[in-house]
């Protein structure tokens, strides 16, 4: 079962809502990146589920996590249905994010209590995904409705926590932009991990670049 309470989870995604999404299907790469995310300040990491390997390092990462990063909250993404949310949650995912909205997740992760974080992309989906138990809705991919679409969503509903993922850069235009919208977090992937680096196992890079992303938030606020 999940390592972190659902309070401990939004307030770590409260505290540093800079999240990392990362899936690779050698379980060292796997692990060198979460520890370069963990030692340059992150505290809440996305392993994307895409592949057939997902599962079985997922479960390895958490027994890493218990050694290496005791105080990361780990969460699973890119959940397609009820049967895949409990057999993660049972590894111990501390959350779930969707690229949709699939109530029957939902239903299982508020029965686990596990925060569930489904994707929308208009009012009525995000309004949707809130009955359904979610206090973090994302929207995905952020890059094609940009910063502006979550600054509308933020006038009828300014109690919406918002997490955009796709379309937000390592950069500190990127990061205020989105902030300055509204976002309550954001999630990057391949930006922050470009093959180059991972292909070097330059790990050093990519802590310094998540030292450099967290200083930026911090002077956002």
């Amino acid at each position: 079962m999940a390592r972190n309470s659902s309070s401990v989870v939004y307030q770590r995604i409260s505290e540093t809502p800079i999240i990392p999404l990362f899936f690779n299907a050698d379980l060292g790469v796997a692990q060198s990146v979460l520890k370069a995310c963990y030692d340059g300040g992150i505290r809440v990491f996305e392993f994307t589920n895409r592949g057939a390997e997902a599962p079985a390092i997922f479960a390895k990462l958490i027994d890493f996590c218990e050694k290496e990063c005791p105080d990361l909250v780990l969460g699973i993404g890119t959940i397609y249905d009820a049967k895949q949310a409990s057999e993660f949650i049972q590894m111990g995912a501390d959350f779930m994010l969707q690229p949709f909205t699939t109530p029957e997740v939902g239903e299982v992760c508020a029965k686990h209590d596990i925060p569930w974080m489904p994707g929308t992309m208009t009012l009525t989906e995000i309004r949707n995904a809130e009955v359904l138990g979610a206090k973090i809705v994302k929207i995905f991919p952020g890059n094609v409705v940009g910063p502006g679409f979550v600054k509308a969503i933020k006038g009828p509903m300014p109690h919406s926590k918002i997490m955009v993922t796709g379309g937000v850069e390592p950069t500190h235009e990127s990061m205020k932009t989105w902030f300055d919208a509204g976002a309550s977090a954001v999630g990057m992937g391949s930006q922050l991990f470009p093959p180059a680096l991972i292909a070097k196992q330059d790990y050093q890079s990519i802590s310094n670049t998540i030292s450099d992303l967290i200083t930026i938030y911090k002077g956002l606020k």
